[in-house]
């Protein structure tokens, strides 16, 4: 492997809890730990699998909320122990996005950073690979933070746009405008004019731009991390973190850098993604059965029924009459039923579920 390669680091988020996922996804075991293709391989498996090759496994990097390091190194038994960096506090993604650009730069001055989701899906992971070398020789060759934009497929209330302004090169342009999940309307507008894209929340810069932007724009985050300059990397490391990080506001890399930096380029790219984060995207993306209906992992009966999407655990026989175009979703302690319509209100039944029950059937 060649100088410029082992400048390549990734950076896998894993830290979230996956609300709109529940019942499957629960706080002692997220999303991203699921296997929700019956694969064998759980989302952040899967996620770690599609980057080998392109940078070396002793430059993948987890950066995930402490609770979960156990899980990950279960998971993932090659890293080494020093390859998962564990947040004290969930202070959502800019935050993290420093803390793992410090650690990195430490490491290696020279250091390119892929930046990645660990619950994501793609379903073309050989063009998955071929445009994150382009984006890593692109920041090679760019004083430039990258953002890949998936090419919409339909108008999708539920992700972010970006809007492409003048091309630079092959596949990348100079990023126009951030607009944060659009009404119905306007994203049919954005899919029409055929300047937007979907906002995959991916991203590669080197560690000293990401750091350059953040002292800029975010100078608050890194003030504070700025003060243990010089332990990163060493053992020193983690009491300084755990005593400093929780003092980060809670904000995107989004609203912290990339709508306020001048210096922000986007890689048009078209992978079969999809950020998996609803029960109604898993449908959108699993084989259908008889009367259009998914069915995971279990034994099922469906009469009369369409478009659902059924996840039973364990073995239990499911036998379900007229019903269209709901969410059946059942695990040990907790059933929802729920139409497919009113997928982005789970995140609200499950405040309610807290509310009324505590943190026991989360």
């Amino acid at each position: 492997m060649n100088l410029m390669n082992e400048n390549r680091y990734c950076v896998i988020m894993c830290g979230g809890v996956g609300s709109r996922f529940w019942p499957y996804s629960r706080a002692r075991k997220p999303k991203q730990f699921i296997d929700f293709f019956g694969t064998g391989r759980s989302l952040l498996q899967m996620s770690v699998d599609r980057i080998r090759g392109i940078v070396p496994d002793k430059n993948i990097f987890m950066i995930t909320n402490e609770q979960y390091g156990s899980l990950i190194a279960e998971q993932l038994p090659e890293l080494a122990p020093s390859q998962i960096l564990c947040e004290p506090a969930r202070r959502n993604t800019a935050p993290c996005i420093a803390w793992a650009a410090y650690h990195i730069q430490a490491l290696n001055p020279d250091a390119r950073i892929m930046v990645a989701p660990s619950d994501h899906l793609v379903l073309k992971p050989d063009e998955f690979r071929r445009c994150a070398i382009k984006a890593f020789d692109f920041i090679d060759a760019h004083d430039a933070l990258v953002t890949l934009g998936i090419k919409p497929s339909r108008p999708e209330t539920g992700y972010g746009y970006i809007q492409v302004g003048e091309q630079v090169g092959d596949d990348f342009s100079a990023v126009k405008t951030f607009t944060e999940k659009p009404d119905e309307q306007l994203a049919q507008v954005f899919l029409d004019s055929g300047e937007f894209y979907w906002n995959s929340g991916m991203f590669f810069w080197r560690a000293s731009t990401i750091l350059e932007a953040m002292r800029t724009h975010a100078s608050d985050i890194t003030s504070i991390l700025d003060q243990g300059l010089g332990l990163y990397a060493t053992e020193r490391e983690l009491p300084f973190i755990e005593e400093n990080f929780p003092a980060c506001r809670n904000i995107s890399i989004d609203f912290a850098v990339m709508e306020k930096a001048p210096n922000v380029y986007v890689e048009c790219v078209d992978f079969g993604w999809s950020d998996l984060g609803t029960w109604g995207s898993l449908y959108d993306n699993s084989p259908k059965g008889d009367g259009d209906n998914v069915t995971q992992s279990h034994q099922a009966l469906l009469f009369n029924s369409h478009r659902n999407v059924v996840a039973v655990g364990g073995d239990k026989l499911v036998v379900i009459s007229g019903l269209d175009d709901y969410i059946v979703a059942d695990v040990a302690d907790a059933l929802l039923i729920v139409p497919k319509a009113e997928e982005q209100k789970i995140r609200n039944y499950v405040n309610e579920v807290r509310v009324s029950f505590g943190d026991k059937y989360l």
